[in-house]
């Protein structure tokens, strides 16, 4: 993207995000990556008014090929780690999601945001607080639920007790102190109890493996009881979920993390086969999705830290909170979480 619109759409982020004169606005990256990010949103600072400083880590020293989750590149770094504590807004351009150091600058009141996406995809789905509301709504909902119900013609059928953990808005921005966001995003999700998670889930052909990136082709049956995966079966598919789990050799890369749907009609689900690079956020944002994960539930504050995480976006599922129904195969059946068009 040409730097005079990344400059533009990130003037306009972090509009929304609230940033003003007398703020202290960091921006942190790691070698080399996403240095015009980096140019945009400190100009964008500047425009409106904030102080700014970029921090760039050291790239990784290594890299083993799997998706280790809360290595930040800041665990031995405590001084840089205090020096974004003062800021009043970090623009996180690293992925510093399930780490120690971003739960401290977080507690420290600094607002984060995480921004990895292409370029064109944070233009396309520019956040609104249009759409801030309508997460806000399922938000509320979600929050006073004791159970989650989610069912599918494939077969699925998985209980979720409700209840010990908070339930997470994400809508792209964030204008809170100690508030983390992920432009772009949209949608909610709590986790269930650490042993009340019960029954199967098949994934679908078309269902998203991230962080594999890939379409799911053939079904996988996973049975759950106690909050743990007990078995994986199918073909390929399941061959390598099982296989890159197992490859961590922590059992409680078997455990269940974070649950919810997403809201964001503009987000496609054949998002994968558009850009390179980025996290897969478009497919946990499309539209009346249910998105299951595996692994890690610290951002929630449980216990469980397991740097192995999987995130998995399925379509046509309906979900259900304390027996009311609000995904029905696909579409959300509250009108106030709906866009206007199909309300």
């Amino acid at each position: 993207m040409d730097q005079n619109l990344l400059n533009d759409i990130c003037l306009q982020q972090l509009t929304l995000s609230a940033v003003h004169e007398g703020e202290t606005i960091s921006v942190l990256t790691r070698g080399d990556e996403r240095a015009g990010y980096a140019n945009a949103f400190m100009w964008a600072a500047q425009k409106l008014g904030a102080s700014t400083f970029h921090m760039r880590l050291p790239s990784p020293a290594s890299a083993s090929g799997a998706w280790a989750v809360g290595e930040s590149g800041l665990g031995t770094n405590p001084v840089a780690v205090d020096a974004l504590k003062q800021s009043d807004m970090l623009v996180d351009l690293t992925f510093l999601l399930f780490s120690k150091e971003q739960f401290a600058i977080q507690d420290a009141g600094t607002r984060i945001l995480t921004t990895v996406e292409p370029a064109p995809l944070l233009a396309r789905l520019m956040p609104t607080r249009e759409l801030r509301e309508r997460v806000e709504t399922g938000a509320e909902l979600l929050a006073k639920a004791g159970s989650m119900r989610i069912t599918s013609p494939h077969g699925t059928d998985v209980t979720y007790r409700l209840g010990v953990y908070p339930t997470i808005s994400e809508y792209g921005y964030t204008d809170q102190p100690g508030r983390w966001d992920h432009w772009p995003a949209a949608f909610v999700f709590t986790g269930g109890a650490d042993d009340g998670v019960d029954g199967t889930i098949v994934l679908a052909p078309g269902d998203v493996l991230l962080p594999f990136n890939t379409y799911v082709q053939t079904p996988v049956t996973i049975t759950i009881e106690q909050g743990f995966i007990r078995d994986i079966r199918g073909g390929l598919d399941a061959d390598l979920l099982a296989s890159y789990i197992k490859s961590f050799d922590d059992p409680r890369g078997y455990g269940m993390s974070h649950v919810g749907w997403g809201l964001d009609e503009r987000a496609h689900w054949h998002g994968l086969t558009q850009f390179g690079g980025g996290m897969g956020m478009e497919l946990r944002s499309f539209y009346g999705n249910v998105m299951f994960s595996i692994g890690p539930n610290n951002e929630l504050g449980g216990p469980n830290d397991t740097p192995c995480h999987f995130d998995i976006p399925m379509r046509g599922c309906s979900l259900y909170l304390d027996d009311e129904l609000i995904v029905d195969a696909g579409e959300l059946t509250v009108p106030q979480m709906r866009p206007a068009g199909r309300r």
